[in-house]
């Protein structure tokens, strides 16, 4: 039989007549294969002591079962037994009837297709041989099915076919048309008659008639994956609701399966699944590899990365637009439909996120459209090393969540200091767990030694947890990804690089998280707390060494030289640091505990300038705020944590004034004349188009009803506008409003009626920015601002 290799875009599982089904589609260099995996069944585990009684629950509620002994345990130390049942849905109607009666169930969560992949470790790619039959041969959307299939893990790297896709519509939802860009075709069908146009567009009579082109278009081109910009929740969720009012079926899917299309009605999340495709929503990779962008509208985001865009930005304007040129100008916009789905392809492309979501799947196992996912990664990564030291997994225990510490913030000693170094330790919480040996089963074996009398086997971590030396998988696991980035670096695989620091930084979250069933405090507790150990330590062996520290932050202390040092004697002092600590804390871990130290402290910035401010009101040094001033290949670069200039809910103004009163400021500059300036030019509106406020609304707008803030006034007043003009409402549902202050207070830049309250943006955004930096240079906001008395 033929093996053919390829990387899984979706996994299903179904009962059928014959049993439960697992399909796999994987994308291989022949083509699309779907695999058909029967004999699969449903499983999970109980206490053996139940099992009588289990059987009698599942014969009395008519479901039929085998249980079969196995060589497990539960956390706790019960041996266990195996249920396997007939079907999923038998699965799922069994384990509600034991937990009504009580009865311990384990692993009952994992998906029938998901235990397959794992307990084989298949992560993202994979080899299969079994029967194989060419479907649809000779025409453009063939495909191979293999039956009677056996799989197995392999390195795979595919090469998969994207569209990225994008409709327009009317305000009421009515399609006028679907842009599609792919390597193989792209196009825009519109609804209208056939006339001259610049972009390719295929012309149908009416809706209906789009919707079944599309289908016409997925079996011709036959893509792997879609992108598009909330794609998701706004693209195919239209596409879904207009489908069903033209009773037709979206059967976009391989083999021509339709679409299944849900919203959550809590959180009005939706999520697709198309059988051998992907959907990858930019806005939710973008933020799954911890992208972050002032506003994440398309233009926004296209302009930041790409520094192009839409010129349509405004709502109103944009829907008054495309309805004008539907009806006048359809090749307008046409071109301008195509245009969304090629700048979502550039961005994928320059981010390089496909690449990311493939190395991510490759790493983890989790499907490549998996949003977040670190528990889902944790545990796929996890559970069948577990098996196979004989354990089952916990289920999740909410009801005993105890919080553990955050990361370490130590207080600040405020000031502006000359020569700043930023000492900052390598990926800290994983070095700790690799360090200190802790890991969820090795707490559980190192609990049954007795604490103070086997230190030779066991580690002592916090909260009453110890850690078995030997029986341990996360340390080893975090050893292996932290090699592969350190190739993936050397390599300049930037994608790999990234996805391999996002999932060995998330599993310290993932233990710390009540929702990962291996959670414990004693866990997340001996991360945390060695970090703070680690912390206080350093700090005091760096002010052995004469200088002083003026802050720290989880895995980053702030070190000032106590006077102005140039780069090369600063750096010369910072590489001396790191030498001696990272020595230090080998040795201590080694003479303390018997322990390898993984912890490495790097040298990352020397500030030239530096600003601590103070907490608005008080004396006392603030957190996670400060400034700096570094030397960038030679030109001079400002940074900002936490300040205004790097929040997105400060005004242009305000980013603006503080950008350059703190270069004047570090480079020893008066301010006086330009603050003066700065304050005299906003009162006479010279700086009227840096005043927007933009701020998203968190809740439905009904639920604001105690404290009204700011935002939500100016939404109000827009929609009760949109109302009045025969508008759709714009913010009931949450969304982003930009307004601006008036005397008459807050009101949308869109309906703004009243003059603007030029003091409101000097006392609530210029203020605040002066009074951080200007005391510590002996100088007072409200003398430098003051009118100017004349001489008569």
């Amino acid at each position: 039989m033929d093996i053919h290799k390829g990387f899984l875009l979706t996994r299903q599982s179904r009962d059928t007549r014959q049993g439960p089904q697992i399909e796999l589609w994987i994308s291989t260099a022949s083509g699309p294969v779907q695999i058909v995996v029967d004999g699969q069944r449903p499983v999970f585990f109980v206490p053996s002591y139940t099992a009588e009684l289990v059987d009698e629950l599942a014969s009395d509620a008519k479901l039929p079962i085998d249980l079969k002994p196995v060589a497990l345990k539960s956390f706790e130390g019960d041996t266990l037994v195996a249920v396997y049942s007939l079907s999923i849905s038998g699965a799922r109607k069994l384990h509600e009837l034991l937990i009504s009666n009580d009865i311990l169930v384990l692993e009952a969560d994992i998906k029938l297709a998901d235990r397959f992949l794992m307990e084989r470790f298949i992560q993202g790619s994979l080899a299969v041989t079994g029967h194989c039959e060419v479907i649809n041969a000779n025409a453009s959307n063939q495909y191979i099915r293999i039956t009677n299939a056996k799989c197995k893990a392999y390195d795979y790297a595919p090469e998969l076919n994207v569209v990225s896709l994008d409709i327009e519509c009317s305000e009421k939802g009515q399609l006028y048309s679907i842009g599609l860009d792919s390597a193989k075709d792209s196009r825009v069908i519109m609804v209208g008659q056939p006339q001259a146009c610049e972009t390719k567009v295929e012309w149908v009579e009416d809706e209906k008639a789009l919707l079944v082109a599309l289908n016409h278009w997925f079996k011709a081109y036959d893509p792997d994956v879609i992108v598009g910009w909330s794609v998701i929740d706004f693209d195919f969720k239209l596409l879904h609701k207009r489908a069903e009012l033209n009773c037709l079926a979206l059967n976009l899917g391989r083999g021509e399966q339709n679409i299944y299309f849900r919203t959550l009605p809590s959180s009005q999340q939706s999520f697709i699944t198309i059988p051998g495709r992907v959907v990858l929503d930019g806005i939710d990779t973008l933020k799954t590899a911890t992208y972050g962008f002032r506003s994440w509208s398309l233009e926004s985001v296209s302009q930041e990365l790409l520094g192009e865009g839409k010129a349509i930005h405004n709502v109103h304007d944009r829907m008054a637009e495309i309805n004008a040129m539907f009806r006048q100008d359809k090749p307008s916009l046409a071109k301008y439909n195509l245009q969304d789905c090629l700048l979502v392809n550039r961005i994928f492309e320059h981010t390089h996120l496909l690449e990311f979501a493939i190395e991510r799947t490759k790493l983890t196992g989790v499907e490549l459209d998996r949003v977040g996912g670190s528990v889902a990664a944790f545990t796929n990564l996890y559970l069948p090393r577990l098996h196979r030291s004989n354990y089952a997994a916990p289920n999740l225990h909410p009801e005993n969540w105890v919080a553990s510490p955050g990361g370490y913030v130590m207080d600040s000693i405020p000031g502006l200091y000359d020569s700043v170094l930023v000492l900052d330790f390598k990926s800290l919480y994983p070095s700790i767990i690799r360090s200190f040996l802790i890991d969820p089963m090795g707490l559980i074996e190192g609990l049954k030694l007795e604490i103070g009398k086997n230190d030779d086997q066991a580690v002592a971590g916090f909260r009453g947890g110890q850690f078995h030396r030997t029986q341990h998988f996360l340390p080893n696991l975090i050893e292996e990804l932290w090699k592969a980035r350190d190739v993936a670096k050397a390599n300049n695989e930037k994608a790999f690089s990234q996805a391999i620091k996002i999932i060995m930084n998330s599993f310290y979250g993932v233990l710390g998280s009540s929702g990962c069933r291996f959670f414990d405090t004693r866990l997340a507790s001996s991360i945390t707390m060695r970090g703070h150990e680690i912390m206080k330590t350093s700090k005091r062996l760096i002010e052995e060494k004469g200088y002083q520290v003026i802050y720290g932050d989880t895995d980053s202390t702030f070190v000032s030289l106590n006077g102005k040092f140039d780069a090369q004697s600063a750096d010369t002092i910072g590489n001396q640091l790191i030498d001696y600590l990272n020595a230090w804390w080998a040795d201590h871990l080694k003479q303390e505990y018997n322990l390898t130290s993984m912890l490495e402290l790097e040298y990352e910035t020397h500030y030239q300038k530096f600003l601590m401010p103070t907490i608005r009101g008080s004396e006392i040094g603030s957190k996670k705020r400060y400034a700096g001033l570094i030397s960038d290949g030679g030109n001079e670069k400002l940074i900002f944590k936490g300040l205004e200039s790097a929040r997105t809910d400060w005004t242009a103004l305000a980013q603006q004034f503080q950008q350059k009163l703190y270069m004047m400021v570090f480079n020893n500059q008066d301010p006086s004349d330009y603050v003066r300036s700065f304050v005299e030019s906003t009162s006479r509106g010279e700086f009227d188009d840096q005043l927007v406020y933009k701020k998203r609304l968190r809740r439905k707008l009904h639920e604001y009803q105690k404290n009204i803030p700011p935002q939500v006034r100016a939404a109000r007043m827009a929609d009760d506008i949109n109302q009045q003009l025969g508008r759709p409402l714009q913010y009931q549902n949450r969304g982003r409003i930009e307004y601006v202050i008036t005397l008459n207070g807050p009101e949308p830049i869109e309906y703004q009626r009243t003059p603007i309250d030029y003091q409101h943006y000097i006392d609530k955004q210029l203020r605040p920015i002066a009074e951080a930096i200007l005391p510590f240079i002996g100088q007072s906001f409200d003398d430098l601002s003051a009118p100017q008395m004349g001489l008569f």
